[in-house]
């Protein structure tokens, strides 16, 4: 699937549209790889994303903490867990922070961004790439 966002609101639908859609993992995490160059948009589509899930919290880019857990309420979810992995070298730096077990817990909802920084210990997951259009616009496509 793919969309064309021209602005946050246009955005903000897409996330909805997203979690509106998502159907539960049997057996482990659901994963989701964020693909795309600096500015393409994938934190502002996890701000929209968060807020979906009711979380208040303002949504920044995990970049010097890699890893931001919100916890979920009246979800099927526990927990929606935000990494940011473009200042990791390897995944061998991810397994520090419990990733196995992260990953196996099915109550768990994860988006990485910079997922092929890691993607020696990459789950299966879904993927989402976002792609400049023009200054304002974002080509968003769901695989």
């Amino acid at each position: 699937m793919e969309f064309l966002s021209k602005n946050t609101e246009d955005t903000k639908y897409i996330a909805h549209r997203f979690v509106s859609d998502l159907k539960t993992s049997q057996g482990e995490a659901l994963v989701f790889g964020l693909y795309g160059d600096l500015g393409a948009g994938k934190t502002t589509f996890m701000k929209y994303v968060a807020s979906e899930f009711g979380i208040q919290e303002t949504i920044q880019s995990p970049t010097f903490v890699i890893m931001k857990k919100y916890k979920l309420v009246n979800s099927t979810f526990d927990f929606l867990i935000h990494i940011d992995s473009y200042r990791l070298e390897s995944g061998e730096e991810i397994l520090k922070l419990d990733w196995l077990q992260i990953i196996r817990n099915p109550k768990n909802i994860i988006f990485i961004e910079w997922p092929d920084k890691i993607k020696d210990v990459m789950p299966e997951h879904k993927k989402i790439f976002f792609e400049h259009i023009t200054e304002n616009e974002r080509k968003i496509t769901f695989e």
